[in-house]
């Protein structure tokens, strides 16, 4: 309220004699002269602040809604009064009834929230205290609905955040408060704060941004906490990726305290999340900058969890981790990198260290903090970087191996009993605000790439098959599949989830050449190659998954040669069905291509598999050794080959194609698969030698298939 209140309620009677005068005029009011000059009186006895919840109540229900309404829409005042005076006298009343939580949020004050937004930004003298008074008691009405449960939604679709916006680019009077609001919104419900009034919001980080950028007294300290929360889910604007970085450059490169430093460290992490390394500028200064980052982020860590007996800034330190990532990245990058190969090397040595300090935290966490959330932190850096490098740390590495296995199965185990599949799914952020006491989150997706490098090396591969991490792969692969099953909308998946598939099948494969005899007797292989079985002939016509289907045929042909003696595997539907899928896989990588000045055509990649041969040769070719393995093992595989027309299609594309243009690995690929169909099968046999396959391996110089023809 605006005005100066009369003396205090009397403590001896608890109530204000002057206030109880003006409230007894109020109900006496015979027409809206005598009402409003009541009022008036009512509103300079008491200020919204000073009165209790009771008197608050006596002053409701003698004034009612019906009066401040008609004074907010009122478009004609007493002559001599200025026209905002009823408006303000309306707002001020409403002020007085919004101090109570249970009036802020009835109905007609939240019907009022699109007038009140509208006052932000009306016009008139600046130095007007009625004015003033005025603006200050709409921000007290609009704060107090946004403290009640469901007030911010209203305040959103009222339009207060583009209004409030307004009100503070336009630096006018409250425009402090306005900024204030604002940042409780976007706290509260920030998707749909940019969604309602993404163009005003974008202004106001321009403008945080530009003040950011240009400041240079402690001012910009607090620029670091705000704007977090002002960066949009979409694309952060070009300029204010420059200021920001340019202001953070300033500060970062600085001596500061750990309150000055640590906001700075915490917006970069942000922008690091959102852009990746595209906002720090290419060039020297830039490769410095980000150097400097990932130092001071190491060096952040390292005293956090060096040091025993302190408490943990979690939000700071995650932060940290996320600049670390930035480091990885940014380290293994082979192209276009902003880091020289002499900072890569220094900065590879200082995360070392600061992994270490990781390894060294995670293994003093006990089975009662593993569901927290800075634990899960700590794991998804360390999967990071274990993603990268495993070579170095490898005695730590092991030893917290038994500790990374039961933390994932624990988080897997206790996900599928919620059956919150969407949330094992999602992509873990960078908050800007504190987390809450639990974040469970997909900890195997994480660790997934790092175990695949491990299960190449004997010592650590022991330990995960020890620890039953093969079992627990099993059936998470087992439960990620089944998100991609029909009934499920695979549009709307993650990519995670489909690249947490391949991993898998690369972790297995490992297993497969290294661990054969854990494949034949760990039953879950068994379950894992029905799923293959199954799934394969509907996931090679699916467009665009043509590389989760290479590494689950190469994955099943590869299984099928170790438990060839399956049941499942001897001739029935879904073996035929699986066989039949990986044929098409094989069969249509290469084409026939006709080239101009020539009478004969070149073999070339089918354009479904030219954009990614380079991530699924190796599994075409292993895929192509497996399936020549399997011929021999499965008695019912030459024959259904042969229905396939597969050799006949094969030596009529070699017939077609010069034979300079076929590879000798093609070649030997190639034979390896036509000399065992024609082994295990004599109406194979016939078949390729009616398609000119003597001639055709003769051209080719494959002996062995030459040779295997040539016999009866």
């Amino acid at each position: 309220m605006a005005s100066d209140c009369e003396p205090a309620l009397n403590q001896a009677e608890g109530r204000n004699p002057t206030l109880e005068r003006y409230l007894g005029a109020l109900r006496e009011a015979k027409n809206d002269s005598e009402q409003f000059a009541a009022l008036l009186l009512v509103t300079k006895a008491v200020k919204a602040g000073d009165i209790d919840a009771k008197t608050r109540r006596r002053i409701f229900d003698a004034v009612g809604f019906t009066f401040p309404n008609r004074l907010l829409t009122s478009k004609e005042a007493p002559d001599g009064c200025p026209d905002h005076v009823l408006r303000a006298l309306g707002v001020a009343l409403l002020a007085c009834f919004c101090s109570d939580p249970e009036l802020a949020a009835h109905p007609q004050v939240l019907n009022k929230i699109p007038i009140l937004s509208t006052f932000l930004t009306a016009r008139g003298d600046p130095d007007d205290a009625a004015r003033r008074s005025m603006i200050d008691d709409t921000y007290q009405c609009l704060t107090a609905v946004a403290g009640t449960p469901r007030g911010p939604r209203h305040l959103i679709a009222g339009g207060t955040v583009s209004a409030l916006c307004q009100a503070y680019l336009g630096h006018g009077y409250g425009f402090d408060q306005a900024l204030a609001l604002l940042v409780g919104l976007l706290a509260a419900a920030e998707t749909q704060c940019w969604k309602e009034a993404e163009p005003d919001l974008l202004a106001v980080l321009r403008g945080l941004s530009e003040d950011f950028q240009k400041a240079e007294d402690a001012s910009k300290f607090e620029l670091c906490q705000l704007l977090p929360l002002f960066l949009p889910p979409t694309t952060v604007p070009s300029e204010c990726l420059r200021d920001l970085q340019a202001g953070l450059a300033r500060i970062l490169g600085s001596k500061l305290s750990s309150w000055q430093r640590n906001p700075a460290l915490k917006l970069a992490a942000r922008l690091a999340h959102a852009c990746g390394s595209d906002w720090i500028p290419v060039g020297s200064s830039g490769s410095k900058f980000l150097a400097l980052l990932v130092n001071l982020a190491c060096v952040e860590v390292r005293l956090a969890l060096e040091e025993t007996g302190t408490e943990v800034k979690e939000d700071v330190v995650t932060a940290c981790y996320a600049l670390m990532e930035l480091g990885i990245q940014e380290c293994t990058r082979c192209e276009q990198s902003l880091l020289k190969e002499p900072q890569k090397v220094q900065l590879v040595s200082i995360m070392k260290e600061a992994i270490g300090a990781v390894i060294h935290y995670l293994q003093q966490v006990g089975p009662e903090k593993q569901k927290e959330p800075f634990v899960f932190a700590s794991v998804r850096i360390l999967g990071a970087w274990l993603a990268e490098e495993t070579s170095s740390l490898r005695k730590e590495v092991c030893q917290l191996l038994p500790f990374l296995v039961r933390y994932a199965k624990t988080l897997y185990e206790e996900a599928e009993e919620a059956n919150d599949l969407s949330q094992q799914v999602a992509t873990l952020a960078i908050s800007p605000t504190t987390p809450g006491p639990t974040w469970p989150g997909d900890a195997l997706r994480l660790l997934l790439p790092g175990w695949c490098h491990l299960t190449v090396e004997d010592g650590p591969r022991e330990i995960l098959i020890k620890e039953g991490a093969p079992s627990l792969l099993c059936k998470y692969f087992l439960q990620q599949w089944e998100l991609t099953s029909p009934g499920h909308d695979t549009s709307v998946l993650p990519d995670s989830v489909e690249i947490g598939l391949q991993t898998c099948c690369h972790i297995f494969l490992n297993l497969v050449v290294t661990a054969p005899g854990l494949i034949k007797r760990d039953a879950c292989f068994t379950s894992l190659m029905n799923t293959l079985m199954t799934s394969l002939p509907a996931l090679v016509q699916q467009q665009g998954r043509l590389l989760l289907a290479a590494n689950v045929a190469t994955l099943g042909l590869l299984m099928a040669r170790l438990l060839s003696t399956s049941p499942a595997l001897q001739g029935t539907p879904a073996s035929r069905g699986f066989f039949a899928a990986a044929i098409l896989f094989l069969s249509q990588s290469h084409v026939a291509r006709a080239t101009p000045g020539s009478d004969q055509a070149v073999l070339a990649l089918s354009p479904d598999y030219e954009g990614i041969w380079a991530d699924l040769q190796e599994l075409w070719f292993l895929g192509m050794q497996a399936f020549t393995g399997c011929v021999p093992l499965l008695p019912w595989l030459a024959p259904a080959a042969l229905r396939s027309r597969w050799p006949q299609e094969l030596l009529q594309l070699l017939g077609s194609v010069s034979p300079n243009s076929v590879k000798p690995e093609m070649v030997a690929a190639y034979q390896g698969v036509l000399v065992e169909l024609a082994r295990a099968n004599r109406l194979c046999r016939e078949a390729m030698r009616l398609q000119a396959g003597e001639e055709t391996a003769s051209h080719y110089r494959m002996a062995a298939l030459e040779q295997c023809l040539s016999e009866p």
